[in-house]
């Protein structure tokens, strides 16, 4: 017979199991971050009337993605300055720290790269990109909201209005097209 005390929680902790499948708040972060960051540039990227160039788009995604991300850590480099002084390498690793924003726009980067080896066109890639971003959102905040302890019913609304986002661009997206 499990005792009383399994069932109830300390404050502050994490429900049971949500420390081992809890991703990091700054992959979640970075990596929502970088999903709305690769959808918007993958949207204004992708010609109206233009020939398209998906390898020059797919090098400006990762070149903003690693821009971004270098300005993100920097930011906090500025910011641990003003509040402590901190070591180079904790500065260092401020920066490091965002790579989830840059493996976030991989997979936007891939799709365009299959545009250019000619597996499909760019549009089909632009619209790939845009609708695996949206999914991911919808995912991404679906599970932050479980492992913060809320039920699914709450995660799925949490999801929905992260995958709002998402939809904005794609909306943004055929309305300038």
């Amino acid at each position: 017979m499990p005792d009383h005390a399994d069932h109830v929680r300390r404050e502050g902790a994490a429900p049971r199991g949500a420390l081992r499948h809890r991703p990091p708040e700054q992959w979640m972060f970075s990596g929502i971050y970088g999903l709305v960051l690769a959808s918007a540039m993958v949207a204004a990227l992708d010609p109206s009337g233009e020939e398209a160039d998906p390898g020059q788009d797919a090098l400006w995604v990762v070149l903003t993605a690693l821009a971004s991300s270098a300005a993100h850590g920097y930011a906090h480099v500025i910011a641990q300055r003003a509040s402590v002084v901190g070591a180079a390498a904790g500065r260092l690793r401020s920066v490091l720290a965002e790579w989830p924003l840059v493996a976030a726009v991989l997979p936007t980067v891939g799709m365009l790269l299959a545009a250019v080896a000619g597996w499909w066109a760019e549009s089909t890639a632009v619209d790939s990109a845009l609708l695996f971003n949206t999914v991911a959102l919808f995912g991404l905040g679906t599970s932050a909201a479980r492992s913060a302890g809320h039920g699914w019913p709450s995660s799925c609304r949490a999801g929905g209005l992260d995958m709002l986002i998402g939809l904005m661009i794609i909306i943004a997206n055929s309305l300038i097209h």
